[in-house]
């Protein structure tokens, strides 16, 4: 089999490994780890449908006994009095129930957004460069809204239905078994119908939910290179994709609203044929004298009263099919692979506090591949960086070079071989404590929404005022906070629009200093900087390195020639280390590249 057909058939497996619908035990079992915080609410809003159920059920026997005083002669007052009083109780509960459980569904809402975003934040990275982020945001928001319905309304609805439905037959078993014949026959005959229809609003709805999460990818694919679609002239073309998904969930909402709209009108046609049929029947047997004309009264009020149990059965199965697919998606989710949680430490030391020295690391015939069937990034890499100082990492594009830091870091997790810092192999490091003895520069040296202040503080929110101005000042960004109409207290713009390249890359590159590691790692980091900047941030680097390890990806000659140590890598092997001077007379590649005066930047 080749690379490209073992990686398909890897993704497709692993597609359909997180896509398998759940059945309908794992389903309710899902459902009640977030309704089980909540159960006395629940119970609560059970407890007061069932009053205002249990109120529904005596007005027809209060009408009977009301129909025969009258026949008698006698006062009626009194039981008008009572009627009244019922149901102004009843409704007095039942809005106070639907009450507490609207605000349960909020609750289980809530709750389940808490568990996917802090799921989705503790994804390992293979994960989520395997699924598209409008996807998984689409799981925090449509599908969890949901669930609203399903976790208090459907359950609900499906108890007090089913008992309210249970008592209404004993009550027409006790007032004419004859009449409760007819009834079920023609309720079980519709009954059968619907049935029949739940399947297909449970497929519909999954799909729905499946083109929305398409919707949030194509915008999120568009709004994540706005200024690169307005360039290309490109906005037709996106609308287009995003209109696309858009239609396709339409189709499926349409699809669901129609098979729903045929559910919900079942349960007043079933009680408007058993009417027809009780009334033929019923006024037969009032005919003969086989029944008073009172029974058959009560009896079609309790005919009618049947609607409103039937229809929260009816309900209760159509929102369980439209839960089932959105838990179906979240519990997606919970199956994706994420990073063990551990508490964050404060990265600054304590006033007076011993910093510890710098970090040293070592490459032990590392082999790495982002998963099986793909060909090797790296293949028995070895090198020993042994603490302090400048290593940088050259090579072509694709060399592997920024997979160095992505393994330092634990982003993916070696195939072979291992990685140490300081004499430790990392996968024995708790991921907190590795990760904050590190600062780590992207290669695309993202900045946040939010202020500048917000984003210099990112990984060091202990950091004081005088940590900040001494950062600033050694970046060279005092001059941008000048600038700037609110100082650090400034939004900097979606994904930092409204800085420049340089700008960002030097916010990036200050965020990762206010850390304080004692292992820093540069990825391409000076490479949109103009030259006055780029000598200024080589002096901030070579001042650090006396104290810190530095481990640099670079592609500007300038930015290698004064390390330490340069690692040249090619095909995923390191192919020579040593000093600018000795690779030069001894490494052809490397020879190559510096006569260039540019090193290619690339993974």
């Amino acid at each position: 089999m080749n690379t490209a057909s073992a990686s398909a058939t890897a993704t497709a497996t692993a597609t359909a490994t997180d896509e398998r619908s759940l059945s309908a035990r794992e389903t309710v079992k899902a459902l009640y780890v977030y309704v089980r915080p909540h159960r006395w609410a629940v119970a609560l809003g059970l407890l007061c449908a069932l009053v205002g159920a249990a109120g529904g059920l005596l007005q027809p026997l209060a009408t009977k006994a009301l129909v025969d005083r009258m026949a008698s002669g006698g006062t009626i007052a009194g039981i008008l009095i009572g009627l009244t009083v019922l149901v102004v109780l009843g409704a007095a509960v039942e809005a106070f129930g639907a009450y507490v459980l609207e605000r349960t569904a909020e609750s289980v809402v809530l709750a389940a957004r808490r568990t996917v975003v802090g799921r989705l934040l503790r994804l390992r990275i293979a994960e989520w460069e395997r699924i598209p982020p409008g996807d998984l945001m689409s799981r925090v928001t449509s599908d969890t809204t949901l669930l609203r319905a399903v976790s208090t309304q459907a359950v609900v609805s499906a108890a007090t239905g089913a008992v309210a439905f249970a008592a209404a037959i004993v009550m027409m078993a006790v007032l004419d078994v004859v009449l409760l014949g007819v009834t079920l026959g023609v309720v079980l005959l519709v009954g059968g119908a619907v049935a029949l229809v739940m399947p297909r609003i449970a497929r519909a709805t999954e799909r729905s939910q499946q083109a929305v999460g398409e919707i949030s990818v194509a915008l999120e694919r568009a709004f994540g290179a706005f200024r690169t679609v307005k360039a290309s002239g490109a906005e037709e073309r996106e609308t287009v994709r995003v209109e696309a998904a858009a239609r396709r969930a339409w189709r499926h909402g349409v699809k669901s609203a129609k098979w729903e709209s045929v559910a919900g009108s079942a349960d007043e046609l079933a009680v408007q044929l058993a009417f027809l049929a009780v009334l033929a029947v019923g006024g037969a047997r009032v005919a003969s004298g086989e029944i008073p004309v009172s029974t058959l009264i009560a009896f079609l009020l309790y005919l009618f009263y049947l609607i409103d149990p039937v229809s929260r059965l009816v309900d209760a199965v159509s929102q369980y099919q439209e839960g089932a697919a959105a838990i179906s998606r979240i519990a997606q989710v919970e199956r994706l692979a994420t990073e063990p949680t551990a508490g964050r430490k404060d990265v600054l030391p304590r006033q007076g506090a011993a910093v510890p020295g710098p970090a040293s690391v070592r490459f032990d015939g590392v082999s790495f591949r982002y998963r099986p069937g793909l060909p090797y990034v790296h293949e028995q890499v070895s090198f020993e960086v042994p603490g302090a100082g400048t290593t940088a990492f050259v090579g072509p594009s694709g060399a592997g070079k920024s997979t160095v830091f992505a393994l330092i870091e634990r982003f993916h997790e070696v195939t072979g071989g291992r990685v140490l810092v300081d004499g430790k192999d990392v996968q024995d490091w708790s991921l907190s404590e590795l990760r904050s003895a590190i600062g780590y520069v992207e290669q695309d040296a993202p900045v946040l929404a939010g202020t500048l202040r917000e984003n210099l503080v990112f990984a060091a929110p202990g950091a004081t005022d005088d940590d900040l101005r001494d950062v600033l000042a050694r970046t060279k960004l005092d001059t941008l906070v000048e600038r700037l109409p609110h100082g650090l207290d400034t939004p900097v713009g979606h994904r930092g629009s409204k800085l420049s390249g340089g700008e960002r890359q030097r916010v990036a590159v200050a965020r990762a200093l206010l850390r304080r590691p004692r292992l820093l790692l540069l990825d391409e980091a000076t490479s949109q900087l103009d030259a006055v900047n780029e000598l200024a941030l080589r002096d901030v680097v070579t001042e650090v390195a006396q104290k810190t390890t530095v481990l640099v990806v670079a592609h500007r000659l300038s930015t290698v020639t004064g390390a330490d140590r340069i690692v040249v890598m090619d095909a995923g092997r390191v192919r020579a280390v040593g000093t600018h001077e000795e690779l030069v007379a001894q490494d052809r590649l490397y020879a190559q590249l510096a006569a260039t005066q540019l090193l290619t930047p690339g993974r």
